[in-house]
């Protein structure tokens, strides 16, 4: 049986917290950010999304038990939920008091930001409403970059939207190899209600969206965009003809993230572009 300490970085989602974390420290740096603003922006985004991912281990203990989930050391019981539950309330402190130094502004929009991913883990994840969190925190994301700037600014409106749609397909393609599972424990989420067909094809439709945004959002339209654009198009045909002719596969997943890997590079390379 691991230690606590591995448990512990098992549940909080690497993966994703990582790819996140990821993601605000490039905006950051593509937009000027500068050393010391820049450490605490990351440690921040990654003290906020261990917070999510230990706050998703330690609400759904129960439910991973119940389907016998092997990814989630709760279930598996390596460590115990009240453990967790401790750790994911620290961890979005320090995320909070990490921005802090940033500006008040930074700091309510990150704030903003936990809340609402904490909301679909604590309810919004059983109801229609469920893609709203991802919509809130991920059209933030771009926003709390440019509010952590000695000169707040809001992001541009473009990279905003991009982001909800970024959000959007990452919760289709996070919930889509779990629907059933989902639904023995009563989890009834908006890609439940859709079924894997038309979550498979929204995840694509969102993508396809937001790389349409990183078209013609920052003004000037050079070849790094119409390569993502294209490169956006290519993969959403082959992955929509999947969704249409197959169950969802390992592969289907690995066409979403590759299309959300093209539009978050089109993001990150906007640079000024960013800033309202």
């Amino acid at each position: 049986m691991p230690n606590t300490a591995v448990a512990l970085l098992r549940s909080t989602h690497p993966g994703p917290a990582v790819a996140v974390t990821l993601i605000a420290v490039v905006l950051a740096a593509g937009v000027g950010l500068d050393g010391w603003r820049l450490a605490l922006l990351g440690v921040a985004f990654a003290a906020n999304q261990a917070s999510v991912g230990l706050s998703n281990d330690w609400i759904d203990a129960e439910r991973d038990i119940a389907v016998g989930r092997t990814d989630k050391p709760v279930a598996l019981g390596w460590i115990s939920a009240g453990t967790v539950r401790g750790v994911a309330i620290a961890t979005a402190v320090v995320a909070v008091a990490a921005t802090a130094p940033l500006g008040w502004r930074a700091t309510i929009a990150h704030t903003t930001f936990i809340a609402s991913a904490w909301s679909y883990n604590v309810w919004l994840k059983r109801t229609p409403f469920s893609v709203l969190p991802y919509i809130v925190s991920f059209g933030l994301l771009p926003a709390v970059v440019t509010l952590s700037l000695p000169e707040p600014s809001w992001a541009a409106a473009w990279a905003m939207g991009l982001g909800a749609l970024l959000g959007v397909a990452a919760h289709f393609a996070n919930v889509l190899p779990d629907l059933d599972d989902d639904r023995a424990t009563g989890v009834r989420g908006l890609p439940h209600r859709l079924g894997p067909r038309r979550t498979g094809i929204g995840t694509f439709a969102a993508l396809l969206a937001a790389s349409v945004l990183a078209l013609i959002g920052p003004g000037e339209i050079g070849a790094i965009q119409w390569l993502g654009f294209a490169a956006t198009v290519l993969i959403a045909a082959v992955g929509i003809s999947l969704v249409l002719t197959r169950e969802p596969s390992r592969l289907l997943f690995q066409l979403i993230i590759a299309a959300a890997f093209v539009n978050v590079v089109l993001l990150a390379t906007a640079g000024a572009s960013l800033l309202a």
